[in-house]
């Protein structure tokens, strides 16, 4: 008998769909008609045993005990899925062979794993059972993965990289959120102070740009713009491009802070000739954005729909899950396979039939075109997220669900599109020794971007311009007829929204402070997991540490003094985003689970006297933690994560 695990029950019921008929429901599984069985979990059937476990003293918070470091480690049935762990168990016992139906990912991997190996099979059944990767609910594509089963060990670089990232957040977990909950409960805080290795820094980011927004002190600086008339009685306007020479009166943004020196320019040019000492013209190209990642789809749904971070994922899975109207959307890739190519034509048809509102876009697509989405070279586990050959009648999705299937499927049919063209012409100046710029862009063909017809086109680093540069020749002279001084101020950045707090724990590398792993990480490595970072903000929230205003999202005065309390090297991303290189290195088995885990559990013995050191620091939480939690409403439950600690 062959023994089909899948993740959840949703996913274990549409892969009994493709099996042989008939079939038996059982209370936790399917029995189809060639006696196969398919079962699920529901999430994590297992987790970490909590600190009791290990030794009875721990059931109690002493500053003595840490740091708790397991030296065998230990798991535990979760008590509200000990029903279908028994059933599911069972069933292994009693299956000749075994597949891994975890969702494509590190954790669906470990989820799976972690069961059979927790049942006690044997070494050759665990070395004979498979692995089945299912991007896509429909028929067809669950059939086609089932066609294509792989040896579940090749998957166990990814298993051992889930095991090291949940023992690695439980060590940090627990005994940072133990020592500094301890510390504040000597200063009178009440609750728990909840630390992890993502969230915290994630908390630092909020807190350092409130900061930065409180403590701004606005300048005002200057621009100067002249108008130059050619020798054909045309006039356009340029910047004015201060010299080297101009650097000691420039902020670190270039700007000019002296209003004497941009005067100085004013008069020095008004009325004097003009030489063109440069002139460009060229036309550029934009080709469309590749198919949505999982923080992708999340930021364009914050911006355009105002949806957090979770209420977008938790639609996702419902799309996903019940509609199957869009492929896994727990992806962290924005490519597609080559093979997906040739399904365009029935993919394109369901967007039709499940999205009217995207009929005139559908008509102009040419699916003749192919974009550099389809690339098998960039898909590791999964792909990008994109419209499933499965449709329906829109009425029967709520409105939330038709807006966020509509921005993926018309991000599909960008990759149907030819380019946005547009040309830049730009005119360099010289007028008495001083350098001025003028720049055009002029549209020339919509593209990919007729797709965004409510949308302002822009092209990069300027407007397009509604009238056109004059056609000049460099070693052409002309007349200043005309300079102006424009003062503006400067401005604070601007508080995160869900949005810009998704972008920034993708593109975590830019606020990495060290420039080694700054180096090595560029802007491919995130805090936290597509699958993860939602929920890392909602814990935020939760343990009122952050706050909404309007779109703004702010620390409150706990989330302010707690990062205030703690060790610089515990609030700046560098760490984690470490810890993410290296655990991507156990994925491609450049690193092992011993290289990774035995220097942290030395670095967090030095964290955890390092925080004891400057204990004084957590005087100013005197008083809080009071307070009711702040709440964020959702329509949709979450899926429940075993990296709690995070």
């Amino acid at each position: 008998m062959i023994l089909y695990i899948a993740e959840k029950p949703s996913v274990g019921r549409a892969v009994a769909d493709v099996l042989p008929k008939p079939q038996q429901k059982g209370d936790g599984f399917i029995k189809v008609g060639n006696g196969d069985v398919v079962t699920w979990c529901i999430g994590h059937l297992l987790e970490q045993a909590e600190p009791e476990a290990y030794h009875p003293d721990y059931k109690k918070w002493r500053k003595e005990h840490l740091p708790i470091i397991p030296q065998e480690w230990k798991q535990q049935v979760k008590r509200e899925t000990s029903k279908q762990f028994s059933v599911v168990k069972k069933l292994i016992k009693e299956a000749s062979l075994l597949v891994n139906m975890g969702d494509p990912d590190r954790v669906g991997q470990i989820l799976v794993d972690e069961v059979i190996n927790y049942s006690g099979v044997s070494k050759s059944k665990r070395e004979m059972t498979k692995r089945c990767l299912i991007n896509d609910m429909n028929p067809v594509a669950i059939q086609k993965a089932l066609n294509n089963l792989r040896t579940n060990s090749d998957f166990i670089p990814l298993a051992t990289s889930a095991l090291a990232r949940a023992r690695a957040d439980w060590l940090y977990g627990i005994n940072m959120t133990r020592l500094c909950t301890l510390l504040g409960q000597e200063v009178g805080y009440q609750g728990v102070l909840s630390i992890g290795r993502v969230q915290t820094p994630v908390l630092g980011l909020v807190v350092h740009r409130d900061a930065d927004i409180e403590n701004f002190v606005s300048k005002p600086f200057y621009e100067v713009f002249v108008t130059v008339q050619t020798q054909q009685n045309e006039t356009f306007s340029a910047k004015w491009q201060p010299s080297a020479a101009c650097e000691p009166y420039r902020d670190e943004d270039g700007r000019v802070l002296v209003r004497k020196l941009a005067e100085t320019v004013v008069q020095k040019v008004t009325g004097q000739p003009s030489v063109i000492t440069a002139v460009a013209k060229d036309q550029k190209k934009q080709h469309a954005p590749l198919p949505y990642s999982l923080s992708a789809l999340q930021i364009d749904a914050s911006k355009r729909f105002n949806l957090n971070a979770q209420k977008t994922l938790d639609i996702c899975q419902q799309l996903y899950e019940r509609h199957k109207l869009i492929t896994y959307p727990r992806s962290d890739c924005r490519y597609l396979p080559t093979g997906h190519f040739a399904e365009r034509h029935g993919v394109v048809d369901a967007i039709g039939k499940t999205a009217p509102a995207l009929t005139n876009a559908i008509s102009a697509a040419d699916l003749a075109l192919k974009s550099k989405a389809w690339n098998d070279a960039e898909i590791s586990a999964h792909h990008a997220i994109i419209p499933t050959a499965t449709s329906m009648d829109s009425t029967r999705l709520s409105h939330d669900e038709r807006q966020i299937y509509e921005l993926i499927a018309r991000q599909y049919l960008m990759q149907f599109y030819p380019p946005f063209v547009y040309a830049e012409h730009q005119i360099d100046v010289e007028i008495a020794g001083g350098q001025f710029i003028a720049r055009q862009k002029t549209l020339l063909a919509p593209g990919w971007k007729a797709l965004l017809a409510n949308e302002k086109i822009t092209g990069p680093d300027a407007e397009f311009a509604q009238t056109q540069l004059p056609n000049v020749q460099v070693g052409e002279r002309g007349t200043c007829i005309d300079a102006q001084l424009s003062e503006k101020q400067t401005s604070p950045p601007k508080h995160f929204t869900d949005a810009t707090l998704l972008a920034a724990m993708t593109g975590i590398a830019r606020y990495v402070t060290d420039p080694e792993v700054k180096k090595v990480l560029r802007d491919t490595d995130g805090l936290g997991t597509e699958a993860t970072r939602a929920g890392i903000i909602e814990l935020l929230f939760k343990r009122q540490f952050l706050t909404k205003q309007g779109k703004d999202i702010r620390a409150t005065e706990i989330g302010k003094q707690l990062i205030n309390s703690l060790p610089e090297r515990m609030v700046v991303p560098d760490m984690t985003a470490h810890w993410e290189a290296q655990l991507e290195a156990i994925c491609q088995k450049r690193l092992s689970y011993n290289d990774f885990m035995l220097p942290l559990t030395d670095d967090l013995k030095t964290l955890l006297l390092e925080v004891e050191g400057q204990k004084q620091n957590f005087n100013a939480l005197h008083g809080l933690g009071q307070h009711k939690s702040p709440k964020r409403t959702r329509k949709y439950p979450a899926r429940k994560q075993a990296r709690s600690h995070a």
